[in-house]
């Protein structure tokens, strides 16, 4: 497989075209080929695709987004504070039902190779709707279960249609925002999906320990008829172009042989044979892994270390990662568009790998230092409540300094399909997360709390390096080209 750029490095002060004319076999394998219409816009056409919408209507695209992202996200991790009460009331087990979670989790990811290609053909805003409307109803079937499958169906089918804000929100920015801007803008998407994982439980610990656990799915559908209600009256349609334009004059029978072609999920698998999107999808996978494996077993493994008893306070440890969230992403977005800004300046061009750059120190280094130590302390009893709750504030908001820049690299490597390859990446991250899911607290139950952080911290280390060879190679295929036009 190749590893060439996907596009062309922009000269300083010019925005890219959709795709460059160029592209390796591995790319034309799966489809990237130049978007010819695209690929000649003028630097003033690009500039209008960017300033169609004023700053405060950006901001407030921004801030739709980010809710359903809040919506979704916070589901997953919810009933976390809450399952004991759950396995109880439904005559289960709590391993039982933190399989379900994890069966939310898959479904999640399964759902983003769908979202992401129907985007691309409808455009961004009723795909947004729809996602938020059904994910409204099928949380109000969750809450209303009477039964232990019920209530696996229900959770499936509200994964499945909420999900389309964590593709569609990054995509809905991309839309909106120039290169060197957007990661400041996703990386306050990001906070606000992260926020949600990491406040969730806390909010089900307050909920659990005064009401059932049926309110808990009561908020949830009250958060999707908002994101609705947001979606419908404040949401514009961010994207410029939509293939179903494409569809005019074609027979009933061809418009369907088209369409499908155009959101067959395989064809968004089919992009991860390019190398270099492989390695950062595995990267995004092993920062959520380390999120799930970090927040599913708190109650089990944090109550009996410290002697708590009561789901509130088991929920107050989840604020440390979520403050971690919220504080880094003030420098998270920043520091991404600030190294992409300082490589233009070295270089003359930006090529999107250089984004990548601002991931080494928190993916190589302060998140894997953190797991071990966290996972030890725990272990060994040492350090107190502090030593944990620091460590957790830390990974928290390391994370949000990789994040950006992995989410808008997705975006920016194959901007005429970043919503099939932002899907896809999510689907890597997401059915890495279910795996972390279901399997931490048996493996913690096993081999203990210490070695599973080892294990942990390595596989988000090498992942990094990873990355860090991505960028290598970027750069030599750069150098090679520029001497090949000398």
């Amino acid at each position: 497989m190749s590893w060439e750029r996907s596009e062309k490095p922009e000269p300083v002060g010019r925005d890219p075209p959709e795709l460059a004319p160029t592209t390796s076999n591995a790319e034309k394998n799966v489809g990237i080929l130049p978007a010819v219409d695209d690929a000649n816009l003028s630097r003033e056409d690009t500039e209008a695709i960017y300033d169609r919408f004023a700053p405060g209507r950006k901001r407030l695209v921004t801030a739709v987004v980010a809710c359903g992202g809040v919506a979704s996200t916070v589901s997953s991790l919810l009933l976390l504070a809450a399952i004991p009460e759950i396995a109880a009331d439904l005559n289960s087990t709590g391993s039982i039902v933190n399989v379900s979670n994890a069966i939310y989790i898959l479904f999640m990811g399964i759902s983003t190779l769908f979202w992401g290609p129907i985007s691309q053909v409808y455009g961004r805003k009723w795909p947004c709707i729809i996602s938020a409307a059904t994910f409204f109803a099928f949380c109000v079937g969750t809450a209303l279960s009477p039964n232990l499958a019920a209530f696996f169906v229900f959770r499936i089918l509200s994964a499945f249609a909420g999900t389309a804000y964590l593709v569609l929100g990054s995509s809905c920015i991309s839309d909106i925002y120039k290169p060197t801007e957007r990661g400041t803008a996703l990386a306050w998407f990001l906070n606000g999906t992260l926020i949600g994982q990491a406040f969730g439980p806390f909010i089900g610990g307050v909920i659990v320990t005064f009401h059932s656990w049926r309110v808990l799915f009561w908020f949830q559908s009250a958060l999707g008829g908002l994101t609705t209600v947001l979606a419908v009256f404040f949401l514009p349609e961010t994207s410029y172009r939509r293939k179903a334009d494409e569809l005019e004059g074609l027979s009933t029978k061809a418009k369907i042989a088209q369409v499908w072609d155009w959101v067959n999920p395989f064809r968004v698998l089919a992009l991860f044979r390019i190398p270099k999107l492989l390695v950062v999808g595995i990267a995004t996978a092993s920062l959520v892994w380390n999120m799930q494996a970090l927040l599913t077993p708190i109650r089990y493994v944090i109550n009996p270390r410290f002697q708590l008893t009561s789901p509130l306070q088991s929920g107050l440890f989840f604020l440390a990662p979520g403050c971690g969230f919220f504080f880094g992403t003030y420098m998270g977005g920043r520091w991404a568009d600030r190294t992409v800004k300082l490589w233009i300046k070295r270089r003359g061009r930006r090529i999107p790998e250089d984004r990548l750059r601002s991931t080494f120190v928190a993916m190589g280094g302060v998140i894997p230092c953190c797991i071990i130590i966290y996972g030890w302390a725990i272990e060994k009893e040492k350090g107190g409540i502090p030593l944990p709750v620091i460590c957790m504030f830390v990974q928290g908001f390391a994370q949000v300094i990789a994040f950006p820049s992995l989410n808008t690299y997705c975006l920016d490597v194959f901007k005429g399909k970043s919503a099939e390859v932002i899907a896809g990446n999510y689907f890597f991250r997401y059915a890495l997360a279910a795996v972390g899911t279901a399997v931490c607290l048996p493996a913690i139950q096993s081999i203990g709390v210490g070695w599973f952080s080892t294990i942990t911290a390595l596989f988000v280390f090498f992942s990094s390096v990873g990355v860090y060879f991505v960028v290598i190679m970027a750069g030599k295929e750069d150098a090679k080209g520029e001497s090949e036009q000398v």
